[in-house]
């Protein structure tokens, strides 16, 4: 989860300067980037147990883990006075979740080649100091053996702000917080009308996204009759700030839409001197008019702005840029592959209109049941009357198409299309990757999750 964003402390003086935030990340096409984020679930080698945030007599804990990564360049972020994240000074950041999974938040880049090299190179470095402490990490999108109380929540102020207020908001966002991996991909748009075609085109989609990286079928050792357990969990997270976002589809989608949305969406916190201040549940628009319970007076600033916008979470979110968040956690290879997918579809003309043909009779009814049905049937989901495997192939083959024509060649003359092979090996076995993990658990691994901390660590 993001940092504070105090530092920009320009008042705001009505809603055209939030508008004009959002209007900021409008970029001509050759200043796109892409930013690649993905969270690993920590453990001890030992016993499998998850790691506390401090050493204990058990062993090493994450704060061992950062500092030893401070070795390779990484410079440490406190917050009052505990380590909580690392930055680099060439871009990116390694922060904590609040059950202690562990985040690279990748610097913008122009390749997926070099997100491929900056994620190799991360966790080579994670591989030598894990190997040093004693400790595993692992890519699922849900912890797969521990009950939620036996996982230690991260020192952050705006977790203790949140811990206490999911609770009140539905049954499932305490899950969310300590027991969820996910990666993502923040892509750039060139205009409010090129942020809205890709918006809808990711919303739609982000249901297939789900299927192809479906990856967290257990709950404390045994199977919890999702694919995605993850993606399950954000339907009784929190509604006033979740799921398929319907108004993207309306005519009127823009930046000043978003604005009306996120300044409905109940505020969590204000930042202030290095505090997080809980005012949960109350809300931006009273913070305006300088009516906020608690600071009468105060107005709010561009960074706490910047803040709030952070404490949404559809499934497609939008910043000065755009976040894809529909995936499990998963493997190395998936990991590239999320930005390949993506960047394929939204980052090539051609791919883009393809896709926005594709999903033109789509109706945001039709969105929200296939989001529904994913979590529990993956790529064996019926949509207009086919598969979501089958629509996985049209659409990796637009694609594909797309980063063809990207034309970005690795040293070898390999372009971005070989990090699709990944998907498209799932797409055609008809099974989201969670099914081989099931079908282990019934077969191999003798009804054990226990395995999966060993063939699919890092």
């Amino acid at each position: 989860m993001s940092a504070p964003a105090q530092a920009n402390a320009q008042p705001i003086e009505g809603k055209a300067d939030l508008v004009a935030w959002f209007e900021s990340g409008c970029k001509p096409a050759e200043r796109w980037r892409i930013g690649t984020e993905h969270e690993k679930l920590a453990f001890s080698a030992r016993d499998f147990r998850p790691l506390p945030y401090e050493r204990d007599a058990q062993g090493p804990g994450i704060r061992d883990l950062l500092e030893r990564l401070e070795a390779f360049g990484w410079a440490p972020v406190e917050e009052a006075g505990k380590l909580i994240a690392l930055s680099c000074p060439t871009g990116g950041s390694v922060t904590l979740e609040p059950g202690g999974q562990l985040e690279l938040s990748g610097a913008p880049l122009t390749t997926i080649h070099e997100t491929c090299a900056e994620t190799t190179g991360h966790h080579l470095n994670l591989k030598a100091v894990c190997a040093e402490l004693g400790i595993g990490l692992i890519g699922l999108g849900f912890n797969p053996k521990w009950p939620r109380e036996t996982v230690s929540w991260m020192p952050k102020g705006r977790y203790d702000i949140m811990r206490r207020y999911m609770p009140t908001k539905g049954s499932l966002g305490l899950d969310m917080m300590l027991r969820t991996c996910t990666v993502q991909v923040n892509l750039d748009f060139s205009s409010e009308a090129d942020m809205v075609r890709k918006f809808r085109a990711g919303i739609a989609l982000q249901p297939l996204a789900t299927a192809l990286w479906a990856n967290s079928p257990f709950t404390e050792g045994k199977p919890n009759g999702f694919l995605s357990y993850r993606s399950h969990i954000w339907t009784d997270t929190d509604p006033d700030r979740c799921g398929i976002p319907a108004f993207v589809f309306e005519p009127g989608m823009g930046f000043e839409r978003y604005v009306d949305y996120m300044l409905d969406v109940p505020m969590y916190f204000v930042y202030r001197d290095g505090r997080y201040i809980d005012v949960a549940g109350q809300s931006f628009r009273d913070f305006m008019d300088g009516r906020l319970p608690g600071r009468p007076g105060e107005r709010p600033t561009l960074g706490d702005w910047a803040d709030h916008v952070t404490t949404a979470f559809p499934e497609v979110r939008l910043k000065t840029f755009l976040e894809m968040r529909g995936a499990d956690g998963g493997p190395w290879s998936r990991i590239c592959a999320l930005p390949a997918f993506w960047v394929g579809l939204l980052y090539d003309g051609q791919a883009l209109d393809a896709v926005s043909q594709l999903i033109r009779d789509w109706t945001p009814e039709d969105i929200a049941a296939l989001r529904d049905q994913v979590p529990a049937h993956g790529l064996r989901t019926p949509f207009k009357g086919r598969t979501l495997g089958n629509l996985a192939l049209e659409v990796l083959t637009i694609a594909r198409g797309g980063l063809a024509r990207r034309a970005r060649l690795n040293t070898l003359g390999r372009d971005e299309t070989c990090f699709l092979d990944v998907l498209f090996t799932i797409a055609e076995s008809g099974r989201s990757p969670a099914e081989d993990h099931l079908e282990a658990f019934h077969g191999r691994w003798n009804g054990s999750v226990d395995p999966i901390f060993i063939e699919c660590a890092y």
